[in-house]
């Protein structure tokens, strides 16, 4: 049964551009667009709208499944800040999380992240005094390289024809960075092993070790977060609930439990889409955020897969890696409990990042090569307004989808005794490391439960619970076809796949789509509007 976002919504046969999902490159464009004076239909498969920035609510709790952390919103002039504040008409409103954003755990050590560019520096220094040099080179790079994507992204929204004549110009510095793993970079500045696992330790973010990734996620993501970290305040339902108003507001509609079945085509052009119950809305434009992959191995008809090869580009890239998260809900406020605002990064000690993530990947009861910790109660200064004497925490890991393979066919909460068994096997051992961290804790949880790759396939529609769409290695970033264009006219594409990780990329991607679709310049748009208000 189809249900709107809000209640009773007036649905039209015709709307100036459909939007298949509800993450966040979907909302972005839905807002943008929406702001262009178009009808924008927003078609959500599940019960809840948002993608990665939905919550879900158990148990007298409430659980953000995909923000742990924002970065660039507490900078009035940057895009980030600008852009959010753009979609959701000034509503959405941040918390800082404080000077310390992330700490790094290796073994009995401890490393700070700490916000402020110069206080960053000065804080590794302390811990590495005789590689201030290697430290200095280092935050040169990451943002050298993250200079030189302003014209990468432009290139995605050129029409064909400017993309021919200077697009190879705006990508080459580019790809001078994002031909490189992060390991090569960090290994061209020093030889300290603990430095380059330290400055390495966020690859959680974006899913793959040092060796393995392009130096320009890496540096895309340390970057973002130089300014600190923030959570939205009231949590992070609040971004579909601000976007909703923007959409309804210009005559359009977010629709959950609205599942398409497949993109009209008709001519080689997108006229509209066909639902799972049969209806068929019309539109002028279409634009998927479902991920490259779904898009084009379920709504598209096979013969214009076929006809565009577009299976065959997809052969050119790898799902990004999948997930396990732990929410739990504790008796106590984070004031009471002492919860920290800051995320805890935790890895083994003695072993390399990616040494650690290969030893897993072979054998599940090897250590943990990465547990991230958040404590998105103590971020949240709204949360004790909605639930008072409560706290929760999530924690994080790597799981890969190979083993619950088995499992591709069971329903949701109704899996068998050996998949409940794994999955409590899976939180307890992750609950020791909460202890370890956190001892107090012991004995203050009321509710837990462990998400798996199959509960993000069943939520995201990711095939293999991949919870950052594709790879991001040095080879995806050579991928033309990963652009808001596609070979159906009409048709456009929108999230994390066309851009890279993230939330805050999947943000721009929005951006990029919109442009692409109106030709004109919406980041100037947004700023300008900065200026006025």
């Amino acid at each position: 049964m189809i249900q709107s976002y809000k209640k009773k919504p007036v649905l039209a046969e015709q709307y100036d551009t459909i939007i298949i999902g509800s993450g966040m490159g979907s909302l972005t464009s839905a807002a943008i667009l929406a702001k262009e004076g178009q009808k924008v239909l927003v078609l959500e498969r599940h019960y809840i709208a948002g993608g990665f920035t939905h919550v879900f609510k158990r148990k007298g709790f409430e659980w953000d499944v995909g923000i742990h952390y924002i970065g660039e919103v507490q900078r009035e002039n940057a895009i980030i800040k600008r852009l959010f504040d753009y979609i959701s008409d000034d509503q959405l409103k941040w918390a800082d999380m404080g000077a310390v954003y992330d700490k790094i755990i290796i073994g009995n050590k401890s490393y700070d992240f700490v916000k402020g560019v110069q206080n960053f520096k000065d804080k590794l220094c302390s811990y590495f005094p005789d590689e201030k040099e290697a430290i200095t080179a280092y935050v040169d790079l990451v943002f050298a390289a993250v200079n030189t994507s302003k014209g990468f992204y432009m290139d995605k929204a050129l029409s064909p024809i400017l993309s021919t004549l200077i697009g190879s110009k705006l990508r080459k510095k580019f790809y001078a960075f994002s031909d490189k793993t992060t390991d090569e970079v960090l290994r061209s500045i020093t030889k300290n092993e603990t430095l380059i696992k330290v400055l390495s330790a966020q690859y959680g973010d974006y899913g793959l070790p040092p060796k393995q990734s392009s130096f320009v996620m890496h540096a895309a993501v340390a970057r973002h977060y130089f300014s600190g970290g923030s959570f939205p305040i009231g949590g992070s339902s609040k971004i579909a609930a601000t976007v909703d108003k923007v959409v309804e507001n210009a005559g359009g509609t977010i629709l959950i439990s609205a599942e398409v079945d497949e993109v009209i085509i008709n001519k080689n052009r997108a006229t509209g889409v066909k639902m799972k119950d049969g209806k068929i809305f019309s539109a002028k434009n279409i634009i998927s955020g479902a991920g490259i992959m779904t898009t084009y191995d379920k709504l598209l008809p096979k013969q214009i897969v076929e006809k565009h090869q577009l299976k065959e580009q997809l052969k050119t890239v790898k799902r990004a890696v999948s997930h396990a998260c732990l929410y739990i809900g504790l008796k106590g406020s984070p004031e009471a409990l002492k919860l920290p605002k800051t995320n805890y990064w935790i890895y083994p000690d003695k072993i390399d990042h990616d040494t650690a993530v290969d030893n897993y990947v072979k054998d599940l009861e090897s250590d943990f090569p990465v547990v991230y910790i958040s404590f998105p109660s103590a971020k949240d200064p709204d949360w004790s307004n909605r639930y008072p004497g409560k706290s929760t925490i999530d924690i994080i890991t790597l799981l890969p989808y190979e083993p619950f393979d088995k499992w591709k066919n069971s329903t949701w909460m109704k899996r068998d005794e050996d998949y409940v068994a794994m999955k409590e096997k899976i939180a307890q051992r992750l609950l020791d490391e909460l202890y370890k961290q956190l001892p107090h804790l012991e004995g203050k949880i009321e509710h837990y439960e462990l998400s798996t790759p199959l509960t993000t396939k069943h939520f995201i529609n990711y095939q293999e619970g991949e919870i950052y769409g594709l790879d991001h290695t040095p080879k995806r970033f050579r991928q033309r076809f990963l652009m808001p264009r596609t070979p159906v006219k009409n048709f456009y594409l929108t999230g994390q796949d066309i851009v890279t990780a993230g939330v805050a990329a999947a943000l721009f991607s929005g951006v990029i789509t919109t442009a692409a679709i109106t030709r004109k310049n919406i980041i100037k748009k947004v700023m300008q509007r900065s200026l006025i208000v």
